[in-house]
């Protein structure tokens, strides 16, 4: 009588199926961890009313223009303790021959950039000899967009400028 041991031996390549279904995983495992990124970080701000800025483009290329034409210099600068106990904003105002504008209307908008709802309004008064200025607290330490409109009838000149204030 003889005896038969049965062994069973797999094909050539069964595995093979088995590198798919790993890479169908990988491929989810990685669009997974997209989307818990893409839904879970900051999101940004959104512009209000950004078509009608983007076709108001013209209009302001033309303002650019007049601004340069008139050639008044509008530098604005915060007193460092406007964030812990409050300081000031300080605006100089100069024509082309660098005279002092002293019969101007200056008001500043400060925007935080990465947060929304800080941003304010600040009118300037009038100090003489082409200073204008107005206490001022900021809310949070960080980055600031100041953008200043200084006007005199028709004319106007918008400066911006960006700050890290600490």
């Amino acid at each position: 009588m003889t005896t038969m041991t049965m062994t069973s031996t797999r094909k050539a390549g069964w595995w093979y199926p088995w590198i798919f279904v790993g890479m169908f995983g990988v491929v989810v495992a990685v669009n997974g961890a997209l989307a818990y990124f893409a839904t879970s970080t900051f999101t940004g701000l959104q512009t209000e009313g950004a078509y009608e800025k983007g076709l108001a483009h013209n209009k302001a290329l033309a303002a650019v223009r007049a601004e340069e034409l008139l050639g008044w210099k509008v530098v604005p600068e915060i007193d460092p303790a406007a964030i812990t106990t409050g300081g000031s904003i300080t605006v100089t105002a100069k024509d082309r021959d660098g005279k002092p504008l002293n019969d101007l209307q200056v008001a500043v908008q400060l925007v935080r950039p990465t947060t929304a709802g800080y941003d304010s309004v600040v009118e300037l008064e009038a100090q003489g000899n082409g200073l204008y200025q107005a206490p001022l607290k900021l809310p949070l330490p960080g980055l600031w967009d100041i953008k200043v409109l200084a006007s005199r009838g028709q004319d106007q000149v918008e400066t911006m400028r960006r700050v890290v204030l600490k």
